[in-house]
């Protein structure tokens, strides 16, 4: 029976539906800010409107309509009348910027488009990707072949931030050999040599991203540091190594794949060496947080049958079942956690 509104009050607001709403349109407009170059404009000094709206030909109201929604976000800010980058936008929305995000915005930009909820609810009744997704030469297939540096990039934006931090949150003093598993870009590797100086890293991938992975060891002057290892994860064996690092990896697969690898590792390292799983976790009982729960809707969208977010609960099984031991879940950068154990 309906209830009557005489004598009701709701048990709390509806901030959260307003914010299911208002995202449709405001998450793109950061899209559109940078495609506008905005933020390299505001780079450039702090802006009054007027200033903005005569540097980009913009009528006053939607120049103060993107600024004042860039500022909702902390991307810009507004002192004493002009409008100027924050730390955050300095550090990941300039090209100039080692940390740059903007690789990931250039792969997904395209894509907003395909997630609509005729093809959301398409996904979740059949469990397969949908759109571009579901032909193996649509975006996937141009990703990891003509276009596979576009994709590497884009990873390479995710990855960035974190790649600096976690390596800080475990100790590696006495490793000499990490094997980054599908390593991509070698951001992590970068990162991980960067904080420790007695290792070394190997890129274990298929040859394209390899190539990829090239540049960015010689752009970033380790390449003396960082080898690559053209092959296949799931059936060549393992370069020698005494730690194995999976990055976004094991949310690929499903559990019978990331059970594989983990005794693959196990089965390769040494006695006391280490494995480390770097994923964004949903919680134990699988009630969020909102950004990994929507994470596994993209995956549920664009992956393969099985490929979802895990929990650390989840990893910290799959490593148990492979023989590691001594495994911890920590909490490393903005959303991301890592998962590690030791081999007895």
């Amino acid at each position: 029976m309906t209830q009557s509104l005489t004598n009701f009050k709701p048990r709390e607001d509806d901030r959260p539906l307003w914010d299911v709403v208002m995202s449709v349109a405001g998450y793109p407009m950061v899209l559109a800010a940078r495609q506008m170059k905005l933020f390299e404009l505001l780079a450039e000094k702090p802006m009054t409107l007027d200033e903005v709206c005569n540097a980009k030909h913009l009528p006053r109201r939607g120049a103060l309509a993107v600024l004042t929604l860039c500022a909702s976000l902390r991307l810009v800010a507004l002192r004493d009348g002009r409008y100027s980058l924050t730390a955050l936008a300095e550090d990941y929305l300039l090209p100039s910027s080692p940390t740059y995000f903007g690789w990931l915005y250039d792969v997904w930009t395209p894509l907003v488009g395909v997630f609509t909820p005729e093809t959301l609810i398409r996904a979740v009744k059949t469990d397969s990707p949908q759109g571009p997704f579901a032909d193996p030469a649509g975006a996937f297939g141009e990703w990891y072949a003509e276009q596979a540096a576009n994709f590497i990039r884009a990873m390479h934006s995710v990855s960035v931030g974190p790649s600096l931090e976690w390596p800080r949150r475990v100790d590696l003093s006495k490793s000499r050999m990490l094997l980054d598993v599908g390593g991509g870009s070698a951001v992590h590797s970068i990162g991980a040599v960067s904080v420790w100086p007695n290792l070394k890293a190997t890129i274990f991938d298929k040859p394209a991203v390899c190539g990829v992975a090239r540049q960015f060891t010689e752009r970033n002057r380790v390449s003396d540091r960082i080898t690559t290892h053209e092959g296949d994860f799931f059936e060549d064996p393992f370069p020698s190594a005494d730690v194995h690092f999976y990055s976004q990896i094991f949310h690929d697969w499903p559990t019978d794949k990331c059970r594989l690898l983990a005794r693959r590792s196990f089965e390769s390292l040494p006695p006391g060496g280490r494995i480390i799983v770097h994923e964004v976790l949903l919680n134990d009982d699988l009630t969020g947080p909102f950004a990994a729960a929507a994470l596994n809707i993209t995956m549920l969208m664009a992956a393969p049958r099985g490929a979802e977010q895990l929990s650390g609960r989840q990893i910290r099984e799959i490593l148990e079942s492979a023989g590691f031991r001594s495994i911890e879940v920590i909490p490393s950068f903005g959303y991301w956690s890592i998962v590690t154990g030791v081999k007895p």
